[in-house]
């Protein structure tokens, strides 16, 4: 089966099929003369210095112009997505506009939001972050403009013609491109399991759209081999769903209208300007930076490998040297990285991506201390947050929500860029140390799994590394893709732990879906129902009160009665939408046997005021530090409860006296809870992506549970149908259980009522204890704790008197065994005093052997002596059991048995003898 690409255009309009010589593909185009197909290597970029469109565009006006050409063909404007994808799970940020609709649009367990659809999604790739800046093209941040089409089975909505069509009409009637200069080039794509034919649509050299037509899916072993395509040496077969995946470059598109010599001076001007100026920064020969362009728009540094050679062919070209070259363009580089970097930060932060050292916190530090080091080569003081607030100021209009988070944005960058520069004082004794263990082991080179190390587990760039290790005499070398292979490090996305196995899916898949009276009525305690199926020690019924584990949610326990027995249910878990009940005699069960349920609903009513508050709590938590607040995690107990959340720093008192003092109101004005089952789509319309709070909620159908005008969340488990049965709301304490992620621990309800008795009680007992009211307890506390320390400072006084007097004692003990001077004795004192005595007792040629009479041991060699401390304290050890050991000057331990310790002297001085 072979796929024919022939477009009614090209068959109607006279476009000629050509093969290029220099790449072999095939393209389209109107031009006889043509022999190549346009994309670099084939072609240079021809419109630098000539814009390749009439009319030069910003990027609101060329997005505009895009989304509005889509509008009148039909197409339903949607807004832009998060670029922190919470609707999925299995990548880390959105690097593509048609990952808005994967998975559930594309496999049809969602509608699109509209079909077909236009959108203009900001997409963020760090494959190509070592690329950025130096080659005018590449981007961290870009945004993809797009057409989609979803063409289910029996609803076909258009196809390849319509998409060429469009495409053409675009470009050369709204942008007034010229024709002959457009080629559709023919490359196949793939990826992620699927595959279809595709056009790079090439202008001057730029490739300025590709045109997506997803059609397969990996072939099966068993497929029909007249349906089998191959694509990249890869086996497929026809897809159900057939999408149209477009992309257009909005960059691209408006670097084309200006024709400047990089993408980054035609789209970020307004950093790039005022970064010139602070760094004075001479004005460079435009021919170095055009030159640079077209050469590197020939290839990728992670292709090349070493970016000399592209500074190499530059420096031919313009007529001067490589080292001249390099001073004049890398301020360039550096300011357009930044400007690029910085850009990609805003969106991230304001999308809600916390700097930590995980998933996509990892890949926002990066490029803040990326960006942080290169203000640093600049010779700039100017902090981050200050250019993070041009980008700000510049995008709001069209991003109000930039606007709406600045306070907490500009905080993260500064919070950050101080954690950097705490890292980096750190870092040098690290590196220092590390240096010191490969100079004994004869190297002379920090090897890149190191350099790696030091980037990925203390932050220290590796251009820091460097600094310290020239220093110190250790070659480094920092290959020209270091932060591509960190980041794609990072953008392995972690394998999921299989959870908990049940039953074989098989033995369920005939059952009917079992009734959830828990979400008919939460508050059914007894119920009657049939049992359907008995799989080892898990029984299903037809319908059941008793809710499965999910959601944060524990499941219910309590007891099925069977023939007049009562069985007790342990566990209740859910395997596709049959609901599996885990008792204690399963024998006692059998098919079509009525049986009587009952929860153990104080266990329930607990877990159910505590998910509850949760959502209360959540809501509080976004109101008081930011929008920026993410769950991160949640787990429901009967006497307490835990909330994760996304967050840059520590949460003071004084907020979460706040939090608690908004949470408890919300409980007071018992507002109403309700939930509705809405498709997904519609839900994401409605309330937006806040809905994923809990995490990636599956199904065309999702349960959304609301708390009048305080949150919205999609979620599986059991509430209260007001905020006032919730109780009290009391915070336990925090935790930061890892970078970026702060732990509340809270209890609502009766175990709030127990943990605040519980505190009072132990309020009252220390205050018998001091004999003092309860409120004078913190005063005369602090007056105790006071002198005990000076107290504690007259013992440790003592202490050294005593050291003292013991070494004043033990020096009129000396023994001479041979050459060596030996002290040996049973003391008193800890190990601290024993330590001190050996310390100052210590000379050449002596020995000293300090027992304490709790067993502690010490011994200290003097120089000029060819024995080691630890061998004599294995001497000691062996005679009186315990274990000890330590330097060749200094050993320590405890013996077993302290009745011993003379007799093991006796033995350490035979040894020395």
């Amino acid at each position: 089966m072979s796929m024919d690409m022939t477009t009614r255009m090209f068959k109607e309009e006279g476009w000629i099929r050509k093969k290029c010589p220099k790449c072999g593909k095939y393209f389209w185009t109107l031009d006889p003369d043509r022999e190549t197909c346009g994309d670099p290597p084939c072609d240079e970029y021809q419109f630098i210095g000539k814009p390749g469109i009439p009319k030069k565009y910003t990027l609101d006006e060329m997005r505009e112009k895009f989304l509005s050409f889509f509008e009148k063909h039909g197409h339903g404007r949607v807004k832009r997505y998060p670029v922190l994808p919470r609707w999925r799970d299995d990548v880390l940020l959105v690097g593509a506009s048609i990952m808005d609709f994967q998975p559930w649009v594309i496999s049809g367990e969602a509608d699109p939001p509209a079909n077909p659809l236009t959108i203009s999604q900001p997409s963020i790739r760090f494959t190509d972050i070592d690329n950025v800046g130096i080659t005018g093209r590449h981007f961290t941040i870009f945004e993809m403009m797009a057409h989609h089409a979803f063409n289910y089975p029996g609803k076909p909505v258009y196809w390849m013609d319509e998409t060429v069509e469009l495409a053409f009409e675009f470009f050369t009637k709204e942008l007034k491109m010229k024709a002959e200069d457009i080629t559709f080039k023919e490359n196949p794509w793939a990826g992620g399991g699927n595959a279809g034919p595709a056009f790079e649509v090439l202008y001057r050299g730029l490739e300025v759209a590709t045109l997506v037509f997803m059609q397969y899916k990996k072939a099966p072993e068993n497929a029909d081999p007249s349906q089998v395509v191959e694509i990249k040496g890869e086996k497929y077969v026809p897809m159900e769903t057939k999408v149209v995946d477009t992309g257009y470059g909005l960059e691209r598109l408006v670097w084309m209208s200006h024709g400047t010599p990089t993408a980054y001076d035609a789209v970020l001007g307004y950093v790039i300007e005022p970064l010139k100026k602070m760094a004075g920064i001479e004005k460079i020969d435009e021919r170095i930076l055009m030159e640079n362009s077209r050469l590197a728009g020939m290839f990728d540094i992670e292709d090349m490998g070493d970016l000399r050679y592209l500074r190499e062919q530059v420096a031919k070209r313009v007529g001067i040297t490589v080292e001249e070259l390099e001073k004049a363009v890398r301020p360039y580089e550096l300011i357009y990285a930044i400007a690029d970097h910085t850009k990609a930060l805003t969106f991230m932060l304001a999308d809600g991506v916390i700097p930590s050292n995980v998933k996509a916190g990892y890949l926002a530090r990066l490029l803040i201390r990326k960006s942080i080091r290169h203000l640093r080569e600049l010779g700039l003081e100017i902090p981050l947050s200050e250019i993070v607030a041009m980008h700000i100021k510049e995008l709001s209009p069209t991003f109000p929500e930039f606007k709406e988070m600045e306070d907490v944005i500009l905080d993260i960058i500064n919070v950050e860029e101080k954690r950097y520069q705490e890292t980096l004082k750190r870092g040098s004794e690290l590196v220092k140390r590390e240096i010191a263990k490969l100079k004994k082991k004869g190297i002379n080179e920090l090897p890149l799994e190191k350099l790696i190390l030091f980037y990925e587990s203390h932050g220290l760039t590796p251009e820091i590394v460097a600094e310290v290790a020239q220093r110190e005499g250790i070659k480094v070398h920092i290959p020209d893709n270091f932060y591509t292979l960190v980041a794609k490090q990072a953008e392995k996305t972690e394998k999921k732990t299989a959870g908990e196995y049940v039953v074989d899916f098989e033995l369920l898949k005939d059952l009917p879906d079992t009734r959830t009276l828990y979400y008919e009525d939460p508050f059914m305690r007894e119920f009657d129902a049939e049992v359907l199926k008995v799989i080892d020690n898990w029984v299903v019924l037809n319908q059941t009160a008793f809710y499965p584990e999910g959601g944060g949610q524990p499941y219910d326990t309590g007891i099925l009665e069977v023939n007049g027995e009562e069985v007790k249910v342990t566990n209740v878990q859910k395997v596709g939408k049959v609901i599996l009940h885990k008792v204690e005699r399963p024998e006692l069960f059998r098919e079509g046997a009525k049986v009587h349920g009952r929860l153990d609903w104080e266990r329930r009513i607990q877990h159910m005021r505590h998910h509850t508050g949760t959502h209360v709590l959540m809501g509080a938590l976004v109101r008081v530090l930011g929008k920026h607040v993410w769950q991160a995690g949640s787990q429901l107990h009967t006497d307490w409860a835990r909330l994760d959340i996304s967050h840059y720093k520590r949460i003071t008192e004084e907020e979460l006296r706040e939090i608690e003092r908004l949470a408890n109101r919300v409980v007071m004005e018992n507002r109403k809870v309700t939930w509705e089952w809405l498709p997904r789509t519609e839900a994401e319309m409605k309330y937006g992506f806040r809905l994923y709070q809990g995490g990636v909620v599956p199904g065309r159908v999702i349960r959304v549970l609301k708390i009048e005008d305080w949150d919205v969340q999609a979620c599986g488990g059991t509430h209260l149908p007001n905020t006032g049965l919730i109780g009290p709301i009391k915070i336990l304490r925090t935790e930061r259980i890892q970078d970026g992620v702060e732990r509340i621990i809270f209890a609502a309800g009766e175990a709030a009522i127990n943990w605040m008795q519980e505190t009072e009680r132990l309020l009252k007992r220390t205050a018998e204890i001091f004999r003092v009211p309860p409120e004078k307890v913190p005063e005369t506390a602090e007056r105790f704790f006071n002198e005990w320390k000076e107290a504690r400072k007259e013992v440790e006084k003592l202490r050294k008197e005593l050291a003292k007097l013991l070494v004043y004692e033990l020096e009129n003990e000396v023994e001479k065994i041979g050459e060596v001077e030996f002290i040996g004795k049973v003391v008193e004192g800890t190990m601290d005093d024993l330590r001190e005595a050996a310390n100052r007792l210590r000379k050449d040629k002596r020995v000293i052997v300090l027992i304490s009479r709790e067993g502690h041991f010490v011994v200290a060699v003097g120089d000029g002596l060819d024995i080691k401390a630890g061998e004599l304290a294995r001497v000691i050890t062996s005679v009186a059991g315990g274990g000890g050991g330590g330097r060749k000057e200094l050993a320590q331990g405890r013996i077993k048995n302290p009745l011993k310790a003379e007799e093991a002297i006796e033995e350490v001085k035979k040894r020395l003898g």
